[in-house]
């Protein structure tokens, strides 16, 4: 083993593990209920092999990475962005592959805390002698595998939260306005690589009303990507003719209603879109979020775009469950009285629970980026 392989400078684990995120993030949203990791096989200072989570989740990346390496991995350095697995599930667990292909040594960017796991894949690797270091990169890993952290600590999915509003802060115009596109070429395809990113596209009953959108995937190369989509609909309204019931046979539609719809109105628009409903309870005549968000998470979801307008917006900020959010702001105004796409209690919610992580220019409109405190 050369001199490189035992004493790794950190600045290069960093890069190694840098590299296996990206490579993890190939399959984000498309792995669920299992998180998109990345893995590196590296000996003497050379990648030989790479590998990242398949589509459904299954290989899991480092026994694809292993496969590829082959003998090659006898005596590497295995670069990994999360603990690998060490319990019996539909597969058998990693750390029983790393052990068989000899590796030398494991270097993870953080510890999994799902309680089947939580430590248990580190301390079986150092039991069999192998190296293990934890750490590199640690922040970006975190980020990017965040819907399964939440999932398996706080029963629920991570959220990233989007709105559009206009010069002067206007999400739509006055009732019975004609939908404004407020943005441009470049901010909508951002949008659509988002919504790729996640396992669910979710909107309120208003924004699909209101809207009729589609809630898909449409870009080149990924046009044909099917993502669950989600309509918060308490008092289950959407019309059967709208975009989304219509298509719900050919993309897959949960429309999630009060617990107070009866089952006969549940069945009969089950019957005729082809659709999923489900209900949950409701607070204040409002659906319960953090229950229609475990309620997500129950179906194997990690991680949900939200769309859903100034209302959803502001129950998601509010409470904190927006992990992320973004806001793009277009560069015309409405110039007349319109709904401000956030809400008195949306920006003091922004202002005291979320900080600025991004902001730059999408063609002709402004993205910011924020991520909750805590």
């Amino acid at each position: 083993m050369s001199l490189h392989e035992k004493i790794p400078p950190a600045a290069t684990d960093g890069a190694y593990m840098a590299a296996a995120l990206s490579l993890g993030r190939r399959t984000m949203g498309r792995t669920a209920p299992n998180p998109a990791v990345g893995a590196l096989v590296v000996k003497d200072g050379v990648t030989i092999a790479r590998g990242f989570t398949a589509e459904g989740g299954r290989p899991h990346a480092e026994t694809v990475a292993l496969a590829a390496a082959g003998e090659a991995a006898r005596g590497a350095t295995l670069y990994v962005t999360l603990e690998p697995c060490s319990h019996d599930g539909r597969t058998p667990p990693c750390v029983n592959a790393i052990i068989a292909a000899g590796v030398a040594r494991v270097v993870a960017a953080i510890e999994d805390p799902d309680s089947r796991v939580a430590g248990r894949g580190f301390a079986k690797l150092r039991e069999a002698g192998i190296e293990v270091a934890v750490g590199p990169e640690a922040a970006a890993a975190r980020c990017d595998h965040l819907g399964h952290i939440l999932r398996v600590t706080k029963h629920r999915p991570m959220v990233t939260l989007k709105l559009a509003q206009t010069a002067d802060g206007y999400a739509a115009g006055a009732a019975h306005d004609p939908r404004l596109h407020i943005t441009g070429p470049i901010a909508d395809a951002y949008t659509h690589v988002q919504r790729s990113l996640h396992d669910a596209i979710m909107v309120g009953s208003g924004t699909a009303r209101e809207d009729d959108p589609l809630m898909t995937v449409r870009l080149p190369g990924i046009d044909g990507a099917k993502r669950l989509r989600v309509v918060l609909d308490r008092k289950l309204i959407l019309s059967p003719r709208s975009r989304l019931a219509a298509t719900a046979r050919e993309t897959p539609l949960l429309v999630i209603a009060g617990d107070d719809v009866s089952e006969d109105a549940a069945r009969a628009f089950v019957e005729a879109t082809g659709a999923d409903v489900a209900r949950v309870p409701t607070i204040d005549c409002r659906l319960d979020l953090l229950a229609a968000l475990r309620l997500l998470a129950d179906r194997g979801i990690t991680r949900v775009f939200s769309e859903g307008g100034p209302l959803v917006a502001e129950s998601l900020l509010s409470a904190g469950l927006a992990d992320e959010f973004i806001l793009h702001t277009g560069f015309k105004p409405l110039g007349r009285p319109g709904r401000p796409a956030l809400t008195p209690a949306a920006r003091a919610a922004l202002e005291t629970r979320y900080r600025l992580i991004e902001s730059r220019m999408l063609g002709a409109d402004q993205m910011a980026r924020y991520t909750r405190m805590d």
